[in-house]
C-alpha cells in the first residue's frame, strides 16, 4: 500500500534522485511504468554506478514545481535481455529515449549488446514514505566533487578599458 502523493510523484516522474547505499544521490532519467519506474545506464548512456547490482536503493521524487516531494525506499529489479518483461519495456523505454539514434527497436538492441542495464525500481511497501511533514528540512545540496573538468575560467583579455554606461 503506497501513499497517494508517491502514487502521483511515480506517475508524473521524469526525474529521480536515486541513491545507492551510502553513495550520492544521482539526478536520473528515469520512464513511469505501472507504479515503479524504470531506468537505463551503462554504457553511452546515464551514469549510475552500483544500481544494476544493488538491490534496495533511495528514491527521491519531486512535485510540479520542481521541490521535493516523496523519499522512498525502493526495491531494485534487473530486467534481463531477451526476457518477456524485456520485449514489454525496452521498446517503450527507447521511444522516450531522447536524441538516441535509431528506431526503438534498434536502441534496445544495442543496449542488450553493450549490457546496458535496464532496471525497475518498485516502491517498498513495508518501508515508510517520508513526505510533508516530515521531509528534512535541509536543502540536501553538496559541495561539488573534485573533477578535472572544474577549472577556473580566465577573464577575457582587453587591450583597452571598456566605458561601462
Amino acid at each position: 500500500m503506497t501513499s497517494a502523493v508517491l502514487d502521483e510523484a511515480l506517475k508524473k516522474a521524469a526525474l529521480a534522485w536515486v541513491a545507492v547505499g551510502d553513495g550520492p544521490a544521482l539526478a536520473l532519467w528515469v520512464l513511469p511504468l505501472d507504479g515503479t519506474l524504470i531506468v537505463v545506464s551503462g554504457p553511452g548512456e546515464q551514469f549510475a554506478p552500483g544500481l544494476a547490482e544493488a538491490t534496495r536503493a533511495t528514491v527521491r521524487l519531486r512535485g510540479d514545481n520542481g521541490g521535493l516531494i516523496v523519499i522512498t525506499e525502493a526495491a531494485v529489479s534487473r530486467i534481463a535481455p531477451g526476457s518477456d518483461e524485456w520485449t514489454e519495456v525496452a521498446p517503450q523505454l527507447a521511444a522516450k529515449r531522447l536524441n538516441a539514434t535509431g528506431t526503438a527497436d534498434e536502441v534496445a538492441a544495442r543496449w542488450a549488446a553493450t549490457g546496458c542495464a535496464v532496471v525497475r525500481l518498485t516502491p517498498v511497501a513495508e518501508q515508510p514514505v517520508v513526505e510533508r511533514p516530515d521531509l528534512p528540512a535541509s536543502s540536501g545540496a553538496a559541495e561539488p566533487r573534485d573533477s578535472p573538468a572544474r577549472v577556473e575560467t580566465p577573464r577575457p583579455f582587453r587591450l583597452h578599458r571598456v566605458k561601462r554606461r
